[in-house]
């Protein structure tokens, strides 16, 4: 990654908070879970990730899990979309900014990329909608990972989802097939979402099944049902279902549970859990 610091940035508002401010222990902290993470099972050509998005110390190491198959290889950007937990208006959201900042150095904002996926998206009638200084958690607490899996960088295109529907949905996700299909090198789909939240354990663990059993089985249209009926919850169904759909229409059908737990395997409290998921999106090998 290049250490030279670029002008117009978007400085962090969660590094000290959400995950570790110093970027000694950081690296050293996401080494660790990478160190424990295994694969599943061989896999095929990568095409995109599913990820929770909670403090590191909660939903690192599921994390690490799917991020581990990104390890020894090379990608030139990386879409992340997740949702969006502040309002702003417009249905999908980007940054105006030309980095975001982390501990760990700058990641440059692919704008070309940001104007093709705007071009793809407008037959529908959407856009990304540029913010400033967004507070979006969701979507920045992947950089890390993505910076110590990636040294040799990356650029960012960064979607956040404010509407969930289906139109919003199946557009995007037709908008990301176009846009990989258009663009030189590789691309890397990652879709950030936790599930349930402040349920017993018991109880998560059902709700949580149910969506990852759809997960597994790549049915997105199965899971945007769960999640509407209430039989399921994910914050970032969405992103989770455009990501699908896209690795669908990129023949990236495959998808392996990397890890499944709770916040209950770090605080101990079965009371009142909040759910977290990591899945591979690949080609059959």
């Amino acid at each position: 990654m290049d250490d030279k610091p670029l002008s117009d940035v978007r400085p962090s508002p969660i590094a000290g908070t959400w995950y570790p401010g110093d970027p000694h222990i950081l690296r050293e902290d996401i080494e660790g879970y990478l160190e424990q993470a295994h694969l599943p099972e061989p896999l095929g050509e990568m095409a995109g990730l599913v990820v929770p998005h909670a403090g590191l110390v909660y939903s690192g190491q599921t994390a690490a899990h799917a991020f581990a198959a990104v390890q020894g290889q090379s990608f030139d950007r990386v879409v992340i979309v997740s949702p969006s937990h502040h309002r702003y208006s417009g249905e999908l959201l980007s940054s105006a900014h030309a980095a975001y900042r982390t501990p760990l150095g700058d990641v440059p904002v692919d704008r070309l990329a940001q104007d093709a996926l705007d071009g793809y998206l407008a037959p529908e009638r959407y856009q990304l909608t540029r913010v400033r200084g967004d507070r979006e958690h969701a979507l920045e607490i992947e950089l890390p990972f993505l910076q110590v899996v990636l040294p040799d960088g990356f650029t960012l295109l960064p979607v956040m989802m404010q509407d969930q529907r289906w139109p919003v949905i199946l557009a995007l996700a037709e908008a990301l097939v176009a846009l990989v299909k258009s663009c030189q090198g590789r691309t890397l789909l990652v879709a950030s979402s936790d599930l349930s939240h402040f349920y017993s354990q018991g109880r998560a663990e059902g709700l949580d099944r149910t969506l990852i059993d759809a997960l597994g089985a790549g049915a997105a249209e199965k899971l945007m049902n769960l999640v509407r009926e209430g039989k399921a919850e994910a914050c970032g169904a969405g992103p989770i279902t455009s990501v699908l759909l896209a690795g669908r229409g990129l023949g990236a059908e495959k998808v392996t549970i990397a890890d499944y737990r709770t916040s209950a395997a770090v605080n101990r409290d079965t009371s009142s859990v909040v759910g977290y998921v990591s899945a591979i999106i690949s080609k059959q090998p």
